[in-house]
């Protein structure tokens, strides 16, 4: 270690804390990387492996219309645990407000401002972790079974073309020739040739640790419970088992346990558990080139892992509650519909935490309290899609460069 350079301690070992160790380790700062996990063994592990680019806000008119419908059927893309109602509705009232027509548009210029540089920024870390073969070269295929059913996603069609995202609208046999497994019942395809796909996410997470550590970094084993600033300037992170952390700046990556401890720091942010399902089927008896989306049934297929993951949906039902195992089967159920040939062997079910804010897009910030504590949390959907450029800005900001875009929406203090 070289006692002269500033030290960093980064709070979180999922994608995006280990972006953001490998980056500002290689803009020459002392990164120590805690976690209370092996890295990314949280929300990274089981994300659905894609680079998803074009960016949509969650909330809006047309999504409030489908919210009643969502709730009431057992089989749909939200579901809510009556118990957990009373605790979600601040953050639900939020959601509703983020999504007005004058709030909205602010918001996907925050988002796009994002997924402009995401995939370029993707392939530079990839390059620096020496891993470039981990990013496949086949987009995403977003289908609808019926022409109503495209016509019913016209809004994000329109996002898509307001924004210059490249995509194409595909019908009928076209559709096979893209993606021969798919059910000949799907009537309509939009292909998303930059929406990539990792390999296996996973061991991005680890490659990235690896390559960080191999430039100095140090990985310590820990859960924080608090963070404080001493009176020479110090901060320091305090574990749960005693110890004590001290470094010249810290950056909270947690996940959705970033809000304990911003909460500690006079800092409440309405971040929510958005609990996410997948399950990875080793022996699927199909082999796929595209990932698939299904954006009226909220759910992905991808290959990765060395298998097909089908995953997606949303349980908000906090972080304590057990995993309800009949989600990932009413998936694949959906999945099979999509995909006939689709076989379930070999399978396994997971589920994770999504760290969920009410206007969709992140908290890459300072704290507004306490100079030298930083935020990166809060990305939903989109961690593994911003993981690389919010890797870049916060380093960028922490070591006095401009940032390549207006950071005042992604401010910790903005609600």
């Amino acid at each position: 270690m070289d006692g002269n350079k500033r030290t960093v301690i980064v709070v979180g070992a999922g994608i995006i804390g280990a972006a953001i160790a490998l980056e500002l380790q290689r803009r020459g700062r002392q990164v120590t990387l805690i976690d209370r996990n092996p890295p990314g063994e949280g929300a990274s592990f089981g994300n659905m492996a894609s680079i998803a680019l074009d960016f949509a806000a969650g909330s809006g008119p047309s999504t409030w219309a489908k919210i009643p419908g969502w709730l009431l059927d057992p089989e749909g893309p939200v579901w809510l645990r009556p118990s957990y109602a009373p605790k979600m509705l601040p953050w639900f009232l939020r959601f509703i407000a983020a999504g007005r027509p004058s709030r909205l548009r602010e918001i996907e210029d925050a988002g796009m401002s994002l997924s402009r540089h995401a995939l370029s920024d993707f392939r530079a870390m990839l390059d620096v972790a020496g891993v470039p073969e981990l990013m496949t070269e086949e987009g995403c295929l977003a289908i609808y079974e019926t022409e109503a059913e495209f016509a019913g996603d016209r809004a994000h069609i329109e996002f898509m073309r307001r924004y210059g995202f490249e995509h194409r609208v595909l019908s009928g046999a076209e559709i096979r020739d893209y993606e021969p497994a798919l059910s000949p019942s799907i009537a309509k395809a939009v292909l998303l040739p930059d929406n990539k796909s990792i390999r296996n996410p996973h061991q991005l997470v680890l490659k990235l640790v690896e390559a960080a550590r191999a430039q100095g970094a140090i990985f310590t084993p820990g859960a924080a419970r608090s963070v404080e600033r001493r009176a020479n300037g110090d901060i320091t992170v305090l574990l749960e088992d005693g110890r004590r952390l001290e470094a010249d700046d810290v950056v909270l990556a947690a996940g959705v346990r970033t809000r304990f401890l911003a909460s500690a720091l006079g800092e409440p942010i309405p971040l929510e558990t958005e609990r996410g399902y997948h399950t990875q089927i080793m022996k699927p008896g199909i082999a796929m080139r595209y990932s698939v989306i299904w954006p009226r049934r909220a759910f992905m297929v991808t290959p990765t892992a060395g298998g097909i993951r089908v995953g997606g949906n949303v349980e908000l039902a906090g972080l304590d509650a057990p995993p309800d195992f009949r989600r990932p089967r009413v998936l694949v159920r959906h999945a099979q519909r999509a995909l006939p040939g689709l076989q379930v062997e070999d399978a396994r079910d997971w589920m994770g935490h999504r760290p969920a804010l009410p206007d969709t897009i992140p908290i890459i910030s300072p704290s507004s309290r306490i100079p030298g504590v930083w935020y990166a949390t809060g990305h939903g959907h989109l961690g593994l899609t911003f993981s690389a450029t919010t890797a870049r800005l916060m380093a960028d900001m922490m070591t006095g460069a401009t940032p390549a875009v207006d950071m005042t929406p992604l401010r910790i203090n903005r609600y």
